[in-house]
C-alpha cells in the first residue's frame, strides 16, 4: 500500500491536539479523557469536527460570541479581516496565524483551533483523572481527526498511558498502512472502529477515499485478537440508512468477534462550526434521522443475531 492510499501526517516529537476532552463517557468504557487530534485523510461529508479535518492549526470564528464591534480589523497587518454587516469575514489565504485578532477581540470570538503538544504535555492532562479511571473502569481515548494520521506522536502517547497502567481505546476510521496499526495493536485494550460504507464507490463518493484498505484493516485487528472491538456505523440518510444496505451490513459483520455495535445517527450538531471555519455544510438539509427509523435498523441487525445498541 503506498502513501497515496493512506497518507499520514508525522509532527515529530509533538502532536497537533484541537480539544483535550475529561470526564467524557461517549468514548469507550467508563468516564475517559479523549484527546481529540488534528488532521484526517476523509473528508466525511456529516464531520461533526470539521476543525479536525485539516493537519495545521487554523482560526475559528464563533459568530454567537460576536458582536460585529470590529476591533479585530485593525490589528491584522495582512489586512485579512473585514467586517461585513457586522459579521467577520477572514481571508485565510493571507491569514499568518498570528493571533493579534485573537488577543483584540474582547469576547473571545476568534480563537486558534491546534496546539502542538508534547507526549508529556498530553499524558499530564490525561493523568489529572487517574481516580475516575479506576473507579469507572475508563482511561484514555484517541480520537480525532485521525490519530492514525500522526502515528509517531499516536504510538508514543500510547505507550506513555500503558507505562502508567492506564486503559487506552482509540477512535479510527482505520484508514492507515496496517504497519502503523500492527506496531500500535500492544498498546491498546480498545478499537473504536468506524464502518460508514461497505460499497467502495459508495465510500468514496462519501469520504473521498476508497474502503479497501479501512474492510481489509478490521480484519487483520480481529484476528490478530490482540484488542477488543467496538465497530460503530454513522448511519446518514440516503447514504447507507436503507433496510437493504443494513440486512447486507449485519450479514457481514455476523461472526466478527466485536464486542459492541452501535448505530449513531446523524445529526447537525457541528454545523455551526463550519461557518467558523468559513466553510460551507456538506448536508445543509439534511434532516437528522427519527429515533423510530434507527430502532427499525437496529431490529434488522438484531434479527442476525448481532448486539447492537443506538448511540454511544
Amino acid at each position: 500500500m503506498t502513501s497515496s492510499n493512506a497518507e499520514t501526517h508525522n509532527s515529530g516529537a509533538k502532536g497537533l491536539v484541537f480539544n483535550i476532552q475529561r470526564y467524557s463517557i461517549h468514548d469507550g468504557p467508563g468516564i475517559r479523557t479523549t484527546v481529540f487530534l488534528k488532521g484526517c485523510p476523509l473528508k466525511c461529508k456529516w464531520c461533526s469536527n470539521p476543525e479536525s479535518i485539516n493537519p495545521s492549526p487554523e482560526l475559528m470564528v464563533r459568530e454567537s460570541q460576536c458582536d460585529g464591534c470590529g476591533k479585530c480589523v485593525e490589528p491584522c497587518t495582512h489586512h485579512a479581516i473585514e467586517l461585513h454587516d457586522d459579521h467577520v469575514h477572514i481571508d485565510r489565504s493571507k491569514c499568518d496565524l498570528c493571533l493579534k485578532c485573537a488577543e483584540a477581540c474582547p469576547r473571545g470570538a476568534i480563537e486558534l483551533s491546534g496546539k502542538y503538544m508534547s507526549v508529556e504535555e498530553a499524558l499530564e492532562e490525561c493523568s489529572k483523572d487517574e481516580i475516575f479511571y479506576q473507579n469507572s473502569g475508563g482511561g484514555v481515548t484517541l480520537s480525532g481527526g485521525e490519530p492514525l494520521y500522526q502515528p509517531e506522536f499516536t504510538l508514543n502517547l500510547l505507550q506513555a498511558c500503558k507505562e502508567k497502567a492506564l486503559n487506552t481505546a482509540i477512535d479510527t476510521s482505520g484508514f492507515a498502512n496496517w504497519k502503523i496499526i500492527e506496531k500500535m495493536l500492544p498498546y491498546i485494550d480498545l478499537v473504536l472502529y468506524d464502518i460508514k460504507h461497505l460499497d467502495p464507490e459508495m465510500h468514496a463518493s462519501a469520504t473521498g477515499v476508497s474502503n479497501e484498505v479501512i474492510l481489509d484493516n478490521l480484519q487483520k485487528i480481529v484476528k490478530s485478537g490482540k484488542t477488543r472491538v467496538w465497530i460503530r456505523i454513522p448511519v446518514i440518510p440516503n447514504f447507507n440508512d436503507s433496510e437493504t444496505y443494513i440486512e447486507k451490513l449485519a450479514k457481514t459483520l455476523v461472526g466478527m468477534p466485536a464486542e459492541k455495535i452501535s448505530l449513531l445517527g446523524y445529526h447537525e450538531w457541528g454545523k455551526s462550526k463550519y461557518f467558523s471555519l468559513g466553510k460551507e455544510y456538506p448536508l445543509n438539509g439534511c434532516a437528522p434521522l427519527a429515533e423510530e427509523r434507527l430502532e427499525s435498523l437496529k431490529d434488522i441487525m438484531q434479527s442476525r443475531g448481532l448486539q447492537v445498541t443506538i448511540g454511544y
